[in-house]
Order: C-alpha cells, then structure tokens, then sequence
C-alpha cells in the first residue's frame, strides 16, 4: 500500500482528552503512521504536545488550514478512537468510516464517493466524558495475544488489567514487569523446591497475572519492542525450568523413593529442546498468516498450566503434574519439530521457483 498524507483537523477536540494514559491525539498520530500514511499535518496553530509520537520519531508537520493535495489524503476531522486496521480500510477502499453501530465516524478519504467502511469493534467516536469512558473500555477490550488461553482469558488477564491500569501512569516499563513476572516465577521454583508446594503454586500463578501486564502495557502505550518480545519469551522458559526443577527436586526430598527428580530433569531437558524448536520457529516466521505450527505453539506455551499446578498442589497430586509435564514437553518439541520438517518438505525450492 503507498504512502497517502494523512490530515488531521481535530486537535483541539483530542489534545487534552486522555485515553489509557496517552492523549487521543498522541493515539491518532501514531495509529495513522502504523497505517502507513506520510506526511501526517496537524491543523493547529502551535505544536501540540505528542510525546509518544516524539518518542517513535514521528514527523508531523504544522498548518493553518487544510492545504491543497494533488491526490486524495486521509482526513479525521474529530474525536475518534481508531484501529490500524480501520484507517488501511478506509485509504484502500477510498471510503467514510463507520463503526460496528452504524455510527459515521469523522474518518474518510477526501476524494470521497466510495462506500462505507465497516470498522472493528474498537473504533467509537469521543465527544464527552461518557464517550471517553467507552472508548477506553473498547480499547482495554481490545488487548490480547494469541497465546491467551482460558485461564488467562477469564482468570490471569482481567486479574493483571488492575495492575495494568495502574501502570500506565507510573514509570515503569513493560521490559521492567517482564523481570519482575520471571523472578516471582523462579522465586516460586524454590519454594516448590523447600517444599512449600502450595505456596509455590501461589507465587506461580501470580507470576503468570504480571506476566499479562507487560504486554497490556506494551500495547496500550505502543512500547512494543523486539527486545520485549524476546525478553519475554526467554522469561517465561526460565520460569518453566525453575517450577519442573523446584517441583522435582521438591517431591525427591519428601520421597526419596519417587522418580520425581528423574521427571523433574526430562521436563527441565524438554523445555530446552522446545524452547530451541520455538526460536527456530521465530527465526523463520513468514509475516502473513500464522501457519498450523505457530498455533500448536501459542495453543502450548500459554500460562494456563499455572492454575492446573496450583490445583494439584491443593490436592496433593504434584507427582501426577511432573509425570504429564516431564512427557508432554517431549511430545510437543517431537511434534513441533516434525511438523518443521514437513513444512520444508512441502516449500517449493529454489528450481522449482524458478521455472
């Protein structure tokens, strides 16, 4: 998609409203720059202040009045709150931007003529206080990954969207509460380790509640970075060896006659070899659509197993949890690789290409 100007003449009803601790402005600005839209022209007389758009090195340019364009440019000419998604609709159809309620949106092209453009379930306009309300509400809404699974959608995620609220408004980075969530983590694997198992379950699926801040933050507040998605990653595969470890070697001590220390180890040495086979993975994602094996891997790295660990620590059962934990990690980098290997089996080579 070519760059296409952006016009936004609505500064004065967006500047000094705030949503999920950045201003409306701030949002559209750097919503309209991920659409793809360059240069992005304020109509206003003096620079607002935009810091989030000034962090990400954002350059907006000043005007008066509308100027005159050659080619039709994308216009917002009021209080909106938009997707990335809902403006690259607009600037491909050429069309008027309406929300899921039929409402019409101040979001079009100015060449106009075209069709309505349906927007996602985020977009709403922001007119007053009520608005703002809901607007904040879609938008809190709207934040997820695609490694949520059913505990971290009902449970670990609305919990950890307390804190996150919080957070936004406090100088803490997401890199920041991504340490914080691994140390409880590996904290937890030494009370399971002491043979405080109850308590270690506790502390594990507290980790697993901050561990859905940082991302929450991340999006809310556009700090998305590619250290942050590694950083995350890597803490949560220490945080797997520390519980398997601590839950091995805890059980081994109240029973040395167990083999829950040799379970303990092959699932430390499975979460290896997966967390080897998910980088490679990584290292070799496409931009388009997730393929089959990206979902096995977000359907099996989720932090749902924290609430499983816990309930069999109430029960008693944590021998039952290392014999599914010190198997199952085997099965899934077995599969995950395999499932690899078909891939490149099935991509056409270079010849092929070439023909």
């Amino acid at each position: 998609m070519s760059k296409v100007t952006a016009i936004l003449d609505c500064v004065a009803e967006t500047n000094d409203v705030q949503i999920a601790g950045l201003s409306l402005l701030d949002r559209l600005i750097v919503t309209v720059h991920r659409a793809g839209c360059a240069p992005i022209c304020l109509i206003t007389e003096t620079g607002p202040a935009t810091p989030r758009a000034r962090a990400l090195g954002i350059n907006i340019t000043l005007a008066s009045a509308i100027p005159e364009l050659d080619e039709p440019a994308l216009l917002i000419n009021g209080g909106v709150l938009v997707e990335t998604a809902d403006l690259q609709q607009v600037i491909k159809s050429g069309g008027q931007l309406f929300s899921t309620d039929y409402v019409r949106l101040p979001v079009a092209m100015t060449a106009g003529g075209a069709g309505p453009v349906s927007a996602g379930k985020v977009a709403t306009p922001v007119t007053d206080s009520t608005s703002v309300r809901e607007a904040e509400r879609r938008l809190w809404a709207s934040l997820g990954s695609s490694a949520d699974g059913i505990v971290d959608r009902f449970l670990n995620r609305p919990l950890g969207r307390y804190l996150s609220k919080i957070l936004i408004r406090a100088p803490f980075s997401p890199n920041q509460v991504s340490i914080v969530s691994m140390l409880v983590g590996i904290l937890s694997g030494w009370s399971f380790a002491s043979g405080y198992f109850i308590s270690g379950a506790l502390l594990l699926q507290l980790s697993a509640i901050i561990d859905c801040v940082d991302g929450d933050l991340a999006r809310v507040l556009y700090k998305e970075s590619r250290l942050g998605k590694w950083l995350d990653l890597v803490g949560d595969q220490l945080v797997h060896v520390a519980v398997f470890a601590g839950i091995g070697f805890g059980l081994a001590r109240s029973d040395p006659a167990s083999p829950a220390l040799a379970l303990g180890i092959s699932a430390v040495l499975g979460t290896i070899a997966s967390f080897a086979v998910i980088v490679r993975v990584m290292q070799r994602k496409s931009r388009g659509k997730a393929s089959s094996l990206e979902k096995l891997i977000d359907a099996t790295t989720n932090r749902d197993f924290s609430l499983l660990v816990l309930l069999f620590a109430i029960a008693g059962q944590l021998d039952l949890f290392l014999w599914m934990a010190g198997i199952g990690v085997h099965l899934f980098w077995i599969i995950a690789l395999c499932s690899q290997w078909q891939d490149a089996g099935r991509a056409p080579s270079i010849l092929e290409k070439s023909a």
